[in-house]
């Protein structure tokens, strides 16, 4: 019996999906979850073969679960998503991730690619994979997606420095290049475009 987690914040999807997998004779789900922090604390509480994540999800978003994750509980973790954004799948990946999956995944697709990864396989869909392979390489440096990734989550200039250690004004440099380099009238802007092609 392979034994399965589910974390995904939209409540509909997450119960059709766990509905849905409870019919299966060689699956069963041991636990579910709306978030990142509590994916984490339930597999490290029940060790499942197979952690499903929605990629979007609070309070971070689903790589970091994903990583804490395989970092100390060594279940395999499937990503989900609804929103395929060019480079994510590469630091899915990067993370250790065994399988990326879009939402609109048949159920029964995701069932057969949840027994190919619990059998030791990776699966990435098609679509994604040719969408990671088109995609830009970034341009920024980690500093410049720091200051941004705080950006998306509506930080202060101040906020930034503080939580990074920096002065302001280096903080307010490396906003003002990563907009240059992505051509940004805004640092929100920059935040935007960075988020859209999965750098933060």
């Amino acid at each position: 019996m392979i034994r399965i987690i589910i974390a995904d914040d939209e409540e509909l999807i997450r119960t059709a999906i766990v509905a849905l997998l409870d019919l299966e004779e060689d699956l069963t789900v041991v636990a579910q979850t709306d978030n990142g922090d509590d994916a984490y604390t339930l597999a490290a509480e029940h060790k499942p073969d197979i952690v499903l994540v929605d990629l979007e999800m609070p309070p971070t978003d689903g790589i970091y679960a994903a990583e804490r994750i395989l970092a100390n509980v060594g279940s395999k973790v499937i990503l989900i998503t609804r929103h395929a954004r060019p480079g994510v799948l590469k630091r899915a990946l990067a993370s250790g991730v065994a399988g990326f999956v879009p939402k609109s995944t048949p159920v029964s697709a995701l069932a057969a690619v949840i027994r190919s990864i619990a059998a030791g396989k990776r699966y990435v869909d098609p679509n994604i994979a040719a969408a990671a392979l088109a995609a830009d390489r970034c341009p920024l440096t980690p500093r410049e997606l720091d200051t941004l990734r705080m950006t998306k989550q509506n930080a202060s200039v101040q906020h930034i420095a503080h939580t990074l250690h920096l002065a302001e004004g280096t903080v307010r440099n490396y906003l003002s290049t990563a907009m240059a380099k992505l051509d940004a009238p805004s640092r929100h802007a920059a935040a935007d475009i960075a988020w859209e092609n999965g750098w933060i």
